[in-house]
C-alpha cells in the first residue's frame, strides 16, 4: 500500500468521510489574458460524482519543493496546508478530466501563484465538491451575474439550463478580450461589462440589473461576486423584487482589501 493510499485509509476511518483526492495537473493554460484553466487527470478522480459542474471546492497547496508523499501525510497529520475555495468548471466522465478555471492576478496569493507555475505533473490536495449552486431549473426567467471570480459557476449553471430557457447573463470583466465562450440556451441575452480594475468596487452589475425590463412569472437567479456588489443585489432581490429564497442563488466570493481567511470571517461575523 502507497503512502497516499495508507492517509485515505487512516481518514476514513477516523472521520468517516472521504479523505482528500491528491489530483496531478495534465494541463494548465491562458483560457483568457486573465483566467487560467487547469486540467486534472488520474486514477485519483476515479469515482468522482457526476453532475457537480458548479459545486465549490477547497484546494490545498504544498510549500515550495514539498514532495507529493510528504504533502499527503500533511494532509492528515497537519500542519494543515493553506486552502482556498473554488468551483468545480466541468467534470468529464469519459475522459476522466477535472477542469478548474483561476483569476490570474499575478503572484498576489497562494492559489493564483500556484496555477500561474502550474505545469503537467504539479498538484494538489481537493476536498469535495458540493452539488451544484442551481440544482434545479423551473423559472420562467433566469438572472445570472458574475465577475470573473464566479464565472466558472455562471457558466456551469447556464450550460446546464434547458434549452428553451430564457433570460439574462451580466458578465463584469477585466477586459474584452476576457469574454468566453459559453455553451447557454439562444433565449439568453448576455451582456459583458467591462471594469479594469477589480480593486475598485464597481456599480455596473446593480445599474444594468435594476434598469432591466422585470417579467411576469417565476424567476431563478444565480448571482455572485464581490461582496459589497452582492449585498446591494441581495437586498434589491428579496426586497425590492420579493423573490422567494429557495428561487436566489446569490453570495460573496471575495472582499476587496480582504484575503479569503478574512472574507470567511467577516461572512461569519454577519450570519
Amino acid at each position: 500500500m502507497t503512502v497516499i493510499s495508507k492517509v485515505k485509509q487512516a481518514v476514513r476511518s477516523a472521520t468517516g468521510r472521504p479523505a482528500p483526492r491528491l489530483l496531478t495537473v495534465k494541463s494548465a493554460y491562458y483560457l483568457t489574458p486573465n483566467m487560467i484553466r487547469v486540467v486534472f487527470a488520474g486514477p485519483e478522480l476515479d469515482g468522482f460524482p457526476k453532475g457537480r459542474d458548479g459545486g465549490n471546492c477547497k484546494l490545498m497547496f504544498a510549500d515550495a519543493g514539498e514532495t507529493k508523499d510528504s504533502f499527503a501525510n500533511r494532509l492528515t497529520n497537519g500542519p494543515a496546508p493553506v486552502r482556498r475555495t473554488y468551483t468545480v468548471r466541468k467534470y468529464d466522465a469519459v475522459t476522466g478530466e477535472l477542469s478548474i478555471d483561476f483569476v490570474a492576478h499575478g503572484d498576489e496569493g497562494p492559489a493564483t501563484r500556484w496555477a500561474t507555475h502550474a505545469k503537467a505533473g504539479d498538484f494538489l490536495g481537493f476536498m469535495g465538491p458540493s452539488g451544484p449552486k442551481v440544482a434545479h431549473f423551473e423559472a420562467d426567467w433566469y438572472l445570472v451575474a458574475a465577475d470573473p471570480s464566479a464565472i466558472p459557476v455562471a457558466a456551469a449553471a447556464l450550460e446546464a439550463m434547458p434549452r428553451d430557457a430564457q433570460g439574462v447573463a451580466i458578465f463584469e470583466i477585466t477586459s474584452e478580450e476576457d469574454r468566453q465562450t459559453i455553451d447557454m440556451p439562444d433565449g439568453i441575452d448576455v451582456h459583458w461589462l467591462i471594469h479594469p480594475d477589480p480593486s475598485v468596487a464597481s456599480t455596473a452589475q446593480e445599474t444594468l440589473i435594476r434598469s432591466l425590463d422585470w417579467p411576469e412569472g417565476r424567476v431563478q437567479t444565480c448571482i455572485a461576486g464581490e461582496s459589497s456588489t452582492i449585498r446591494s443585489l441581495r437586498a434589491f432581490l428579496s426586497q425590492e423584487k420579493k423573490l422567494p429564497r429557495e428561487d436566489v442563488y446569490i453570495s460573496g466570493y471575495w472582499k476587496i482589501g480582504l484575503i479569503e481567511d478574512e472574507h470567511q470571517q467577516a461572512k461569519r461575523n454577519e450570519a
